[in-house]
């Protein structure tokens, strides 16, 4: 019988995929991720043959050393920047994502930042909480308006297509930079391309990221395009953490070099930038966007049919490398 280890329990429509199929399962039984060093305990045996992982797995050589005869990883994830996918193609490993199925909801979540810092929803609430509304006043928590602003997209694929999408009913201007003109999202959206991104930066009164992360993304946000950006802007992060300087990041928050941020993904995560929390202009989420049954199901069954394809001699779709 195939063995597969999961590093965390994945919703249970992909369980029963997998079990259905006669696989044995081995699946690490806390909620949180297994530390690097307890990963390669629990795969120390020859009997693993395919390995399920999550975006907070590091799966490199060390991993492949201790389970010699995997022969596929699926990530739990769209990205899969945890993966050394180079170790992986040397030993004859097949490594596969789940790509697209959570798209919809990071798109809706990437708005709902947008809304919380232009309305000042989450400092609201947290006055509300804490007993300090005494009754309305004409000045109390003023935001500024999302329609006619100026929305500059960094990466239009499956999710900042998405968002643009989204945007259309409230009234904004749409720019964008990617590594190519996309002439859908010019035709549906009226978005406009500009393929330098400083200018974009220049440009927007919000900046959403949609990138991977890969070294040419790494720190594309940094201290220097933080300075070119409006004062009165704002930067909305769904992508990947280390894409922004998140020390740099504090700074301008601190310095009101921009006017507030939006983060689900962080660069030490779960850990987060010293002085991050204790400020008031930036909306914190823990890494939630795709967080919705329909998306977490589909992603699932994607990872399960990697397997069970790769086993019984299909083609596998998504294969990553």
């Amino acid at each position: 019988m195939n063995k597969i280890f999961l590093t965390r329990k994945i919703p249970e429509v992909g369980i029963k995929m997998l079990e259905e199929k006669g696989f044995e399962l081995d699946i690490y039984p806390d909620e949180h991720a297994p530390s690097h060093e307890e990963l390669l305990e629990r795969l120390k045996s020859s009997e693993y043959v395919g390995l399920v992982s999550l975006l907070t797995d590091k799966i490199d050589s060390s991993v492949f050393d201790a389970s010699p005869n995997i022969k596929i990883v699926a990530n739990y994830a769209t990205g899969f920047n945890n993966i050394d996918v180079e170790e992986a193609k040397k030993r004859g490993v097949v490594v596969t994502n789940t790509p697209g199925v959570s798209a919809l909801a990071v798109a809706e979540h990437t708005v709902a930042l947008m809304l919380a810092l232009t309305t000042r929803l989450v400092e609201g609430d947290l006055f509300m909480r804490e007993g300090k509304f005494k009754g309305w006043t004409p000045y109390n928590f003023v935001g500024t308006d999302l329609s006619g602003k100026t929305i500059g997209l960094i990466g239009v694929g499956n999710i900042g297509g998405r968002v643009a999408h989204i945007l259309k009913g409230f009234g904004v201007n749409v720019i964008y930079n990617d590594v190519a003109k996309n002439e859908k999202i010019e035709s549906d959206c009226g978005a406009v391309f500009y393929s330098d991104v400083n200018e974009l930066l220049k440009a927007a009164d919000i900046v959403s990221l949609h990138v991977p992360l890969m070294d040419s993304t790494h720190h594309l946000i940094n201290e220097s395009h933080l300075k070119i950006m409006k004062p009165t802007a704002f930067l909305i992060n769904t992508s990947r953490g280390p894409v922004v300087d998140e020390v740099a990041l504090v700074e301008a928050l601190k310095n009101k070099t921009i006017a507030g941020a939006g983060l689900d993904v962080f660069e030490f995560e779960p850990n987060l930038a010293d002085g991050l929390k204790d400020l008031q202009n930036v909306v914190l989420t823990p890494h939630i966007a795709s967080a919705r049954e329909s998306a977490r199901n589909d992603m699932a069954v994607l990872a399960a049919q990697s397997i069970v394809d790769f086993f019984e001699g299909n083609e596998v779709k998504n294969k990553v490398g």
